[in-house]
């Protein structure tokens, strides 16, 4: 009997923040050096990340292709690009359709940005039909203090609340929320376009562990995705402020890398 071994169409990139505190352009040079297949650029307060005919030096420099624009929605680049969060998502569509990205992630709105929620639906599904970019919104998870859970997103943060034609899985947000990863997925059917890999305990912090070192079921959602023939990418993007230097750093990137790449060979099948 022998045992061949399918290929997986997916591809794994490195998010530029898995090196935070160091910048986006050594996040172009780990990629490189470790075999990732491209990045996805963390727009933040790095000003290489928001500058487009620098990120296309790096990818040329490196020959490392942008594969993902994450639109700067977090709480530190609420000044990004503009305030206006419409603006930051037609900077990050054209940012990524100048760097040949596939993928702009997006977060919902935060409950207190009234008007842009209010309308976050219906516009952004105005947005998708001028562009191939695809948004790719993410799941996210309610905000917990002295046991209370705060709803700091709107309409919600749960994708299955949500209709949208494309989503973001992370499994990082789905041990902060104590969702099944699993089983969102399968929810999500078709929907599903852009993984984020990492890990978590289950606690109340965003923990983004490397794959393997917390409680969800990373194992399950690479062989699952592979054995439903996703082909589109898995973006690494996990917590190396830790790391000690740069050699930590890069060592916890390698073993998050080989694990995506073990856990998305499926076997084929096997013949006599």
């Amino acid at each position: 009997m022998s045992r061949a071994v399918q290929v997986p169409g997916a591809r794994v990139a490195l998010s530029t923040a898995s090196c935070y505190p160091e910048t986006c352009t050594t996040a172009f040079q780990i990629a490189a050096d470790l075999g990732f297949d491209g990045v996805e650029v963390m727009v933040w307060t790095d000003p290489v990340s928001q500058d487009v005919d620098a990120l296309r030096g790096l990818s040329d420099h490196y020959g490392v292709p942008v594969l993902a624009v994450h639109a700067p929605c977090l709480l530190l680049t609420q000044r990004v690009w503009s305030t206006d969060p419409w603006a930051k998502l037609v900077r990050a569509k054209e940012a990524a359709q100048r760097l040949g990205a596939s993928t702009v992630v997006v977060h919902p709105p935060f409950r207190w940005q009234r008007d842009y929620a209010r309308t976050f639906v219906a516009g952004l599904a105005r947005m998708q039909q001028e562009t191939d970019v695809v948004f790719a919104v993410e799941n996210m998870f309610p905000w917990r203090a002295r046991n209370r859970e705060v709803a700091a997103y709107v309409p919600h943060w749960d994708l299955l609340e949500l209709d949208f034609p494309a989503a973001t899985l992370d499994l990082s947000h789905t041990a902060v929320s104590g969702s099944d990863a699993v089983h969102l997925l399968d929810v999500l059917g078709d929907r599903l376009a852009h993984v984020h890999l990492a890990d978590g305990s289950g606690s109340n912090k965003d923990e983004h562990l490397v794959p393997g070192r917390g409680t969800q079921p990373c194992v399950d959602v690479l062989e699952r995705l592979a054995r439903l023939g996703y082909d589109r990418t898995v973006v690494l993007e996990v917590n190396t402020r830790r790391a000690l230097n740069r050699d930590e750093r890069e060592a916890d990137l390698a073993e998050g890398l080989a694990f995506a790449r073990l856990n998305l060979a499926a076997a084929a099948g096997s013949t006599a």
